[in-house]
């Protein structure tokens, strides 16, 4: 016979190690329980989007594509610490998406100006002897756009069930307020409106050394030996989510057919148990501020 409580600490102790990864803390708690609206409302677009698991594979595409804007890698390359913090920027932008689509208007507010504090401390010269600076409206359209279509299209292939017809198209509208706010200059209004802008982009898009090494290092980052294998599927699925120039571009083949034959299944499976895993309620915490996990039952004897 099965014993329930075995299961549930099992589901416990790997919720706790999901949400560390995805978020920096074991401590997380799901998105959907911060007790907030966003800004887009209750059964808002974005929280049918960004409550889904399906955003890891997105969070990963989108520092994949964003890479391909030079002047976007160079204040990356310039100002980020992802050698030292290989998950930090993942963990950045699930916080400011949770907190702008499930916290309070106040938590909204403080997420949107704490990234537009960081913006303005970002600037530069790229390679190409070019300026740039995070606060440039040009290039804060092109993040936007870029993180938009990319959780779009992960929530789309891997999200937990279908989503209802025009919820695409009112997703990008409502993330256009969070983009106005943060300064992008007329963000997309629907899908149709997203891959335009996308496509408007393409002559400014180039792979140089910065790029390389950030591709190399979101590759192959230095994380645990129990994280490894399932950052390399969800990996795998981001690059499967990529336009084939974009892969190209980045020198990230894929093999005929193992996109759908190999890496959907693996990557739909992870995905579903992780979400599992995550339904599970936070561990809690001692008076130290440790994880406490439940032992499994002592055997009887």
């Amino acid at each position: 016979m099965i014993d329930i409580s075995l299961i549930e600490d099992f589901r416990r102790r790997l919720g706790v190690g999901v949400r560390e990864l995805i978020s920096g803390s074991p401590e997380a708690v799901r998105p959907a329980s911060r007790g907030g609206n966003g800004l887009a409302g209750p059964d808002s677009a974005m929280q049918a989007v960004h409550g889904d698991v399906s955003g890891l594979v997105g969070g990963l595409r989108t520092l994949l594509v964003q890479t391909l804007h030079p002047l976007v890698m160079a204040g990356v390359a310039d100002h980020s610490g992802y050698r030292s913090d290989p998950l930090g920027r993942l963990h950045r932008t699930g916080e400011f998406l949770a907190a702008t689509t499930f916290g309070t208007e106040a938590e909204a507010e403080a997420a949107i100006e704490s990234v537009r504090r960081v913006h303005a401390r970002v600037a530069g010269t790229a390679p190409d002897e070019r300026p740039y600076s995070a606060s440039d409206p040009h290039l804060l359209a092109w993040v936007h756009c870029t993180e938009v279509d990319s959780f779009l299209r992960a929530r789309i292939r891997y999200g937990a069930g279908p989503l209802p017809a025009g919820v695409p198209d009112r997703y990008v509208a409502e993330m256009a307020e969070a983009g106005r706010r943060l300064g992008v200059e007329s963000p997309p209004a629907d899908v149709a409106d997203l891959k335009a802008r996308l496509w408007a982009f393409r002559a400014e898009l180039a792979v140089n050394h910065q790029a390389r090494d950030a591709v190399r290092f979101l590759a192959w980052p230095p994380v645990t030996p129990a994280v490894r294998g399932p950052y390399l599927i969800v990996f795998a699925a981001a690059v499967g989510l990529l336009p084939g120039f974009a892969r190209r571009m980045l020198r990230l083949p894929l093999a005929p057919l193992s996109e759908p034959i190999l890496i959907r299944p693996a990557a739909t499976a992870l995905l579903r148990a992780l979400g599992w895993a995550l339904s599970a309620p936070p561990a809690p915490t001692t008076a130290a501020g440790e994880t406490s996990v439940p032992s499994q039952p002592e055997a009887a004897s």
